[in-house]
């Protein structure tokens, strides 16, 4: 059926069917009497019923014009929230989100900007996925991800960064380890230890970063195990398999099996960085951004 209506005679309709007085309501719709009148019998005409009952002491809804006017008021309700949403996505209040995250950014400064997002925008939805930084640059580039948090620096055209941390390089050790006490080790201290890595589909980033400074400091890693997970690296470390290094975020693991301890020299760092397409940005991804700014500029939102 094909509607030969307006939302204009729909309201003159409600407007109608809420006073049952034809003056009262064309003065709420600012409007004349006769053009209200015009408005309401072309309505009936394009329904092919009458609404109203008139004569010349009141007005009555037929049973066609009750069964009308309580779908009409759910449909202006609908039409109204759309509205509403519609405005609300324009300026990124309620929208998509998707953001992908390697494991330092998960274990790290991600879940607290996602905490304080989700608080001061609660109709975003945000989808998460975990995605090696390497992998990361090509989703960027092919728009498949809004914001990625990944291991920097990152130099690619058309995607711009911000630093979201920058953490010292730890050791991690088994507990019962003769180098578990000490306050501190150099790289070189490692050279004839085995070590435990994650694996090169997913850690390629960050093991390249190992071994580079490892060579710097006159050895290569004896790599003997290796995991595709945080807590899987770690795991073999509690099992005495060998050392590793890390982000100083595990810092935030609550585990009793394995020794943290930092390295000597401040430099040996891993940089966090929140990167996004300079010319693909969603309302949702700028209010992210904004908020990423803020938050960690030293303006804490949360």
């Amino acid at each position: 059926m094909t509607i030969r209506f307006d939302l204009r005679q729909v309201r003159a309709f409600l407007a109608v069917a809420s006073t049952l007085h034809f003056k009262q309501a064309a003065e709420t719709l600012c409007i004349t009497q006769p053009a209200l009148s015009r408005l309401i019998k072309g309505l009936e005409e394009s329904i092919g019923a009458e609404l109203f009952l008139r004569t010349t002491r009141q007005v009555e809804l037929t049973m066609a014009g009750k069964l009308f006017m309580e779908e009409c008021q759910q449909a202006i309700t609908h039409l109204e929230r759309a509205t509403h949403l519609a405005q609300q996505a324009a300026s990124g209040d309620i929208g998509h989100l998707s953001i992908a995250y390697n494991d330092f950014s998960i274990n790290g400064v991600l879940p607290s900007i996602l905490d304080t997002f989700k608080e001061k925008y609660p109709d975003i939805s945000v989808d998460l996925v975990y995605m090696p930084s390497h992998t990361q640059h090509k989703a960027l580039l092919d728009h498949e991800i809004d914001v990625g948090f990944l291991i920097g620096p990152l130099a690619l055209d058309g995607i711009d960064t911000f630093r979201a941390a920058l953490e010292r390089i730890v050791v991690i050790l088994p507990k019962r380890h003769r180098l578990a006490g000490r306050k501190q080790l150099s790289l070189k201290e490692l050279a004839d230890e085995k070590f435990i890595l994650g694996t090169e589909s997913g850690w390629s980033e960050f093991r390249h970063y190992i071994f580079t400074i490892c060579m710097n400091a006159g050895f290569t890693p004896q790599v003997v195990q290796e995991a595709s997970t945080s807590s899987g690296i770690f795991g073999l470390v509690a099992a005495n398999m060998g050392v590793s290094l890390y982000s100083d975020c595990i810092k935030r693991f609550q585990r009793d099996d394995i020794a943290i301890v930092p390295l000597d020299r401040d430099d040996y760092s891993v940089e966090t960085i929140a990167a996004w397409s300079c010319a693909y940005a969603t309302p949702s991804s700028r209010l992210f951004q904004e908020l990423l700014h803020d938050k960690l500029s030293g303006h804490d939102l949360g």
